[in-house]
């Protein structure tokens, strides 16, 4: 009755409070260029103005080739605005090559363009150029300021170097730099990404302690890690300590704990929450409703997870990839394949294009109930689409065939998987092991 209860309690909160804005998508840990600086009168005008906006990648690029054939040539300042919005579109190639033909033309780089252009390196996974960045920093007599120093310490963070980031750390404060919020979020978000969630924790102390206070992206890069550890006990009192501290959540830390919550089917906590989120104008998006209906479907609730989906249209939440997914893969594991497929059609219909993941489910599905001709006609359908199956495709495909005694087949699809360079793993190998046994045939067959 306890669970019926907290299942209906779930429903009126899906229905009768919220009021769902179109989706916001979730924050992450980045970097904001502040383009300030005391020591001259352009840099000055520079932080006053307003930052470019464009639409497209391809409006950016024209006036970023109109500024090229100007008569005077613009200020850099207005090159740093146009590198700052293309970075911030992720086009971290296209930075480089703008960088380069502003190089060509003459414009003599500063500490903004060359921490733009470090930035790109790090994100482009080449750490060797963004330190030869830096080098080329000091060479043309430039000094670093945080930023620099924050944005080499993210491209080690998401190499894994930890240590080496905290020892960048260390020769900033050397140099009369002073860690900022962002470097103390940067080290902690790097901690948590690698699980040592009890470091990132001693650091947020530390940072504390120098007087230095985090903001909500420090508090929600540990939540989440505490709650991918399943503490929640701990996660909440991060969270009641955060609103002690005036620091509002926002819609990521919201759906970190919402996530574990699920997982955990403490359903009557995730009412909760959404009401806390709706009452403080924290409107749930479909990354969020989508962690609902994962979680609803592998606690069994298919038919509510589907309520949540048609609540989400609705409200003008458009529902995406990932949530359509979740809920065929709910109808799947009930063998319900004929709901599973309506789901995949209104997809189409919705304009939302499935992915591999998406033919996985339904070829899985059709294989547990034995309906090995829908599952074979999906296979060839997601290949005509051009979708390359992966390695759970063929794992799931030998699984099915070997399931029905049809082994040769199974092993033309663990040649054609190894030959399209789609690796076996751990659970192909338990397959093709069990099944030999099974049909008393010598393991080395599968391979010749």
């Amino acid at each position: 009755m306890a669970a019926r209860r907290a299942t209906m309690a779930f429903s009126s909160v899906i229905y009768g409070t919220f009021m769902l804005s179109p989706p916001q998508f979730f924050s992450s840990l980045s970097h904001y260029y502040s383009f300030h600086s005391n020591s001259n009168s352009e840099s000055e005008s520079e932080s006053e103005s307003e930052p470019l906006h464009f639409e497209t990648l391809d409006e950016a690029l024209s006036s970023f080739n109109r500024r090229l054939d100007m008569h005077p040539p613009p200020s850099i300042v207005d090159f740093v605005k146009l590198l700052t919005f293309i970075s911030k579109m992720k086009h971290y190639s296209t930075v480089l090559s703008l960088s380069h033909q502003m190089d060509s033309f003459g414009f003599r780089p500063n500490v903004y363009t060359l921490t733009i252009l470090i930035n790109s390196f790090c994100h482009l996974h080449r750490l060797g150029s963004a330190f030869s960045v830096l080098a080329k920093m000091f060479k043309l007599g430039f000094q670093p300021n945080t930023v620099t120093f924050n944005t080499l310490m993210m491209g080690l963070c998401i190499e894994g170097k930890l240590g080496d980031a905290h020892h960048l750390c260390d020769k900033m404060i050397e140099e009369g730099f002073q860690p900022d919020t962002i470097t103390y979020g940067t080290l902690i978000n790097g901690l948590c990404k690698v699980g040592n969630t009890s470091a990132a924790i001693k650091l947020l102390r530390s940072m504390e302690q120098e007087n230095c206070q985090p903001n909500v992206v420090v508090y929600t890069s540990i939540i989440d890690s505490l709650c991918k550890d399943k503490q929640l006990t701990e996660a909440f009192n991060l969270l009641s300590e955060m609103l002690t501290k005036g620091i509002s959540p926002d819609i990521v830390t919201y759906t970190s704990i919402i996530h574990a919550l699920g997982d955990l089917g403490e359903w009557k906590k995730v009412t909760t929450l959404l009401k806390e989120m709706v009452n403080s104008n924290i409107m749930p998006n479909v990354v969020c409703l989508s962690v609902v209906v994962d979680a609803l479907c592998k606690e069994g609730m298919v038919a509510k997870a589907h309520d949540v989906v048609d609540m989400m249209i609705q409200r003008g939440v458009e529902p995406n990839v990932v949530t359509y997914n979740a809920l065929m893969d709910g109808y799947c594991s009930r063998s319900e394949m004929h709901d599973a497929v309506k789901v995949f059609g209104t997809m189409f219909q919705k304009g939302c294009v499935p992915d591999v993941i998406s033919y996985n489910i339904l070829i899985n599905g059709y294989f547990k109930i034995q309906r090995i001709d829908k599952a074979m006609h999906l296979f060839h359908e997601m290949c005509r689409q051009e979708l390359i199956p992966n390695t759970v495709t063929y794992t799931t495909l030998i699984h099915g065939l070997c399931r029905m005694g049809r082994l040769q087949d199974a092993k033309v699809f663990f040649h054609e998987m190894v030959g399209r360079g789609q690796m076996p793993n751990l659970v192909t190998y338990r397959i093709l092991l069990e099944y030999s046994e099974k049909m008393d045939i010598l393991q080395t067959q599968w391979f010749c």
